[in-house]
């Protein structure tokens, strides 16, 4: 019993710092866009 309670922290603690990653890298992503979007504009003036 106590082999399932620690498998199932440990998986419940990955899935929760896999999703934070993801929001973090989607955050960057925009960052990104963002950025190049106004090099972009900048450009075309």
């Amino acid at each position: 019993m106590k082999k399932i309670t620690t498998l199932l922290a440990l998986s419940l603690v990955s899935v929760t710092l896999l999703l934070a990653g993801c929001n973090t890298f989607r955050g960057v992503g925009q960052d990104v866009q963002k950025v190049g979007e106004k090099i972009e504009n900048a450009a075309k003036k």
